[in-house]
């Protein structure tokens, strides 16, 4: 499926790597590397350099932690989203939200996408996004409270829910007015899942795929990888990768990381195995 993110289109074969931002100053990944604004921006800079071809800027941690009321959510990210916007035209950007009142607010200002990493919290995102012409990534999370970890959860089968939630959110959203070609989902790895859950929606992540609608992952030095590996945040990049190839041959579209030329790298040499991208250069045995 043609992917319409805002005003980009992108064809059907691409694949997008999706840079993250924090605007945060408690992230688990970066501890608060990116909270300034300048720094931010460097950040958005330095990824933009590297090849992202979207940015994801977030105003709040996903882990539970000190409250962030809508308006300090916006404080955090609107006017950034306008800074961005005015330097890279070209660039897709998006904003992890769940409020209805902050997407609006970022749309206003250059959003390109929601990226609405709790599954639907807040019933009226849909609307914004339709309003705005904008993108919308569908998680799944299990119905879990936004920021808030998950505790005993069970499921008949992770991925069946997976399957049915998130293209249930994606149909919503095409009711409500949504592009069909704008609608992204995404079996949130960690979010309402434990560690078994994430291993297994990443091995049949080829179910989601065979949905029709473009998959995004969110891999990037999750608790899934640490546990399976017994490994630290700031270790787990080769796990990552190791997920992220496993995510590439299943056929997903967008890749939400913290490493940008790494994902790029393996995302490209799995496609190019699999038979969906040619060599950049094939000269052996040949001159």
């Amino acid at each position: 499926m043609t992917l319409q993110l805002g005003r980009h289109t992108f064809d059907d074969d691409a694949t997008l790597v999706m840079a993250i931002v924090n605007r945060t100053p408690d992230s688990f990944y970066d501890r608060g590397a990116t909270w300034g604004e300048d720094k931010a921006f460097e950040r958005v800079e330095t990824v933009v350099a590297q090849g992202a071809e979207v940015v994801d800027i977030g105003g709040i941690k996903a882990a539970p932690g000190v409250e962030v009321d809508a308006a300090e959510e916006k404080a955090r990210v609107v006017d950034f989203v306008a800074r961005v916007r005015e330097a890279f035209p070209g660039l897709v950007i998006s904003v992890d939200t769940w409020r209805a009142e902050v997407g609006d607010a970022v749309c206003r200002a250059g959003a390109d996408v929601l990226n609405d990493a709790w599954g639907g919290a807040d019933p009226e995102l849909v609307d914004v996004a339709a309003a705005h012409r904008v993108g919308l990534v569908c998680t799944h999370t299990g119905g879990v409270t936004p920021r808030t970890r998950p505790f005993r959860i069970e499921y008949d089968d992770v991925v069946a829910a997976a399957v049915r939630d998130t293209v249930a959110y994606a149909e919503r959203a095409v009711a409500a007015g949504v592009d069909p070609r704008s609608c992204v989902i995404d079996p949130a790895h960690d979010f309402g899942k434990n560690t078994f859950h994430s291993l297994e929606v990443t091995r049949r992540l080829g179910e989601m795929v065979a949905t029709g609608w473009p998959v995004l992952v969110s891999l990037s030095n999750k608790d899934f990888v640490g546990e399976s590996l017994d490994l630290p945040v700031g270790e787990r990049l080769t796990g990552t990768l190791a997920a992220t190839a496993v995510c590439a041959l299943a056929g997903a579209r967008v890749y939400r990381v913290h490493e940008v030329v790494e994902t790029r790298q393996t995302v490209d040499m799995v496609r190019t195995i699999s038979g969906h991208r040619r060599p950049t250069r094939a000269i052996r045995g040949l001159a």
